[in-house]
């Protein structure tokens, strides 16, 4: 793949289910281009996985974005007011059921194994994800929105609102890989 000489965007959002690489992928771009890294999850979540206020939330979100480039990473949809209107690309992480469940799987134990610090203090309790039935389990949160999702971005991105922003979608983890790789 050629380089990219200059990329011309400075405001960029990347989106896809959970496990898909957003952060991950979003941290690699801040990182290349010397942009800010904005994770909503760490916007989001207090101690304890309480949940900020709506309020607060919004306005921490919308202080990360003044930055003149950012590239921010989730799907809050209460914040999407914010986000996607100031950005001038998205970025769809959107890959595959069984390659997202897997990363899940991988992700979840290894954050449990190492006891590896998320935000503000929280650490992933793997029996909560077990519980399928629960609202704190991320295997349920995958169900519940991978389809959806696959159906809601193509028509959000095509609302009059949205049509500005210059989409790039990923349909493996190594096209976006080496993509990241070509940023200059």
């Amino acid at each position: 793949m050629d380089s990219m000489p200059n990329f011309p965007y400075h405001r960029i959002v990347i989106i896809g289910t959970t496990s898909s690489g957003k952060s991950t992928l979003a941290e690699g771009i801040a990182k290349k281009l010397g942009y800010d890294f904005i994770e909503l999850d760490a916007l989001h979540w207090e101690s304890n996985w309480q949940e900020a206020p709506l309020e607060v939330f919004r306005q921490r979100v919308e202080t990360a974005t003044l930055a003149p480039a950012w590239v921010a990473a989730g799907n809050y949809h209460v914040v999407r007011d914010l986000i996607w209107p100031k950005a001038e690309a998205a970025i769809w992480l959107d890959y595959s059921f069984p390659l997202i469940f897997g990363r899940l799987w991988r992700r979840t134990w290894r954050r449990w194994w190492h006891q590896e610090e998320l935000w503000n203090g929280n650490r992933e309790s793997i029996w909560s994800h077990f519980k399928i039935w629960s609202d704190e389990s991320l295997f349920k949160w995958i169900f519940k929105t991978y389809w959806r999702r696959k159906r809601e971005y193509p028509m959000l991105l095509e609302l009059p609102e949205h049509t500005h922003l210059k989409l790039i979608r990923f349909k493996n983890p190594r096209e976006a890989d080496e993509w990241l790789e070509s940023l200059q």
